[in-house]
């Protein structure tokens, strides 16, 4: 048992949503909180620090009955978290850090003057580094191990940030595949039914926030062209998202005579990859995909935008299809080949779930995340290194 404190900016900030109607809890603080759950159950304790943003959040509380959750104030965050170390939880083993709070960085600190081991994970573009540039990022290069969650984070971490390609391992964020089961072409059948849809009906899935940058604007123009080609299909957009794209999702909706079904925010996405037959993922640009992970093990077939991240998932012909991200045409060729195609998109569709179950589920990941970030970890691993086969 080691005690491991994880550092992450946000986390359980204590609203659900945004003035604009977009969902404000990060992908990093999802994954924060599942990583340390699965810490937990793998028999150590942990600690998660982050910044606290609002007045009526508890500085620190035990938090789902398992996480010790310390929330640093403003201000005086670079004092708190070197008083905490030295008193409170001076007792800590190592040091997890999820993306580059500016804070962590008095962590990396005490841990080089207490001996302590620490771990970086870097899940998006936005948080890469020039170890050059600040005093800073030249601490956050200094880190025991590295996690990349994708090839183009692995390569910036090696020609941005120096550093050395034996401390870096590639280990996915992982996802629980027990939530998103492979549906079966018969249950997906039924499943259908038992919406009020024909089992014959080709149904598009965007599962996502709605925001400009996710593709939802290139999501409707696709849509207006299978409209037309297929106008019994139907499209359903699941998430929440800025209040004025899913007003403009409901202007094409009527336009496409109300084709477009707009869920809003959902607790059991898997519902919908049950009725679906391809997913559409136009983002502009991303980390490892959660959503995606989850269309895959459900077992449907992508077209998704050309870009790092969805190049370690989405293979041509084998799970989906990448294309230009803005180019609404090759979308609306792929997915039309998918909805014409059934035996297509079921061997793509499993393909996908077959590889997300063998390289992204937690039974999986989560022990080389464990060995990782507790310095067990002798040699660097690549998670992502094996391509899709159709079986």
């Amino acid at each position: 048992t080691m005690n491991i404190v994880l550092l992450i900016k946000d986390f359980a900030v204590g609203k659900k949503f945004d003035k604009s109607g977009m969902p404000n809890q990060s992908g990093g603080e999802r994954h924060g909180l599942n990583h340390a759950k699965e810490l937990i159950r793998m028999g150590h304790n942990v600690t998660i620090m982050a910044k606290k943003k609002y007045w009526f959040t508890k500085a620190r509380e035990l938090y789902d009955d398992c996480i010790d959750l310390v929330r640093l104030h403003g201000g005086v965050r670079w004092l708190e978290i070197i008083i905490r170390l030295m008193t409170t939880h001076r007792h800590t083993d190592a040091y997890y850090i999820i993306g580059r709070p500016k804070f962590a960085v008095w962590a990396i600190l005490i841990a080089k003057i207490t001996g302590k081991p620490v771990i970086l994970a870097l899940t998006g573009k936005a948080e890469l580094f020039n170890n050059t540039e600040s005093f800073r990022n030249r601490l956050f290069g200094s880190c025991n191990h590295y996690i990349a969650t994708t090839h183009e984070i692995r390569d910036s971490f090696i020609t941005d940030a120096h550093i050395d390609a034996d401390k870096i391992s590639i280990i996915p964020h992982g996802i629980n595949t027990n939530l998103y089961p492979y549906v079966t072409p018969i249950n997906k059948e039924n499943h259908k039914l038992a919406v009020g849809l024909k089992q014959n009906t080709p149904v598009l899935l965007f599962c996502a926030r709605v925001a400009k940058n996710k593709g939802i604007l290139i999501a409707l123009e696709v849509w207006k062209r299978l409209h037309s080609l297929y106008p019994d299909a139907k499209f359903y957009i699941v998430g929440g998202g800025e209040n004025t794209l899913l007003d403009e999702a409901r202007r094409v909706s009527h336009e496409c005579n109300d084709s477009i079904i707009i869920t809003g925010e959902v607790d059991n996405v898997a519902e919908y990859h049950a009725i679906s037959d391809v997913y559409i993922f136009p983002s502009e640009h991303e980390g490892l995909p959660t959503s995606l992970l989850e269309s895959m093990s459900s077992g449907l077939a992508t077209v998704s935008s050309d870009i790092g991240g969805n190049d370690d998932l989405i293979f041509d012909d084998i799970t989906g299809y990448r294309v230009p991200v803005h180019d609404v045409e090759q979308y609306v060729k792929c997915i039309a080949e998918l909805f014409d195609n059934k035996s297509l998109r079921e061997s793509m569709g499993k393909c996908a779930s077959d590889y997300v179950a063998t390289h992204c589920s937690y039974d999986v990941v989560s022990r080389e995340m464990e060995l990782t970030v507790t310095n067990q970890r002798t040699k660097p691993i690549d998670m992502l290194c094996e391509k899709p086969h159709v079986s």
